[in-house]
């Protein structure tokens, strides 16, 4: 539930891809950013719900939240994972900084998968 957390970031977002040349789709008034075109290459538009940046330990998180309806935790996680892997990439380069990307997923029922605790274990 994205809710209206982020109108304001998403006008920024739209003016700063529009100058990166990116494809975009008008709905209802409104656009949607769904790739942006940066160094010849075409990157997906993906914004995890939080990033945490350690200058000091050169250090990058990026944690996506989730709490999916169904039981497949486990596939949830993989798929936060690989939604991310190309941003790791690009922020490694970018920064310079070793990053990670820590999915907290929580069943509707509660279910968590055994690397949840190592996960959250990771944050702190």
């Amino acid at each position: 539930m994205q809710g209206n957390r982020g109108a304001t970031g998403q006008k920024t977002l739209l003016r700063t891809c529009t100058k990166l040349s990116s494809n975009k789709s008008r709905r209802q008034g409104d656009y949607t950013v769904k790739s942006a075109s940066a160094n010849g290459q075409n990157y997906p538009i993906n914004k995890p719900d939080v990033i945490i940046r350690d200058n000091e330990e050169r250090t990058c998180m990026l944690i996506d939240v989730a709490i999916p309806g169904g039981r497949n935790v486990i596939k949830n996680e993989a798929e936060k994972i690989l939604k991310y892997k190309d941003l790791t990439i690009e922020i490694q380069r970018m920064w310079n900084v070793k990053t990670s990307v820590i999915p907290v997923i929580i069943g509707a029922t509660g279910t968590i998968s055994k690397s949840f605790r190592k996960y959250v274990n990771d944050i702190t």
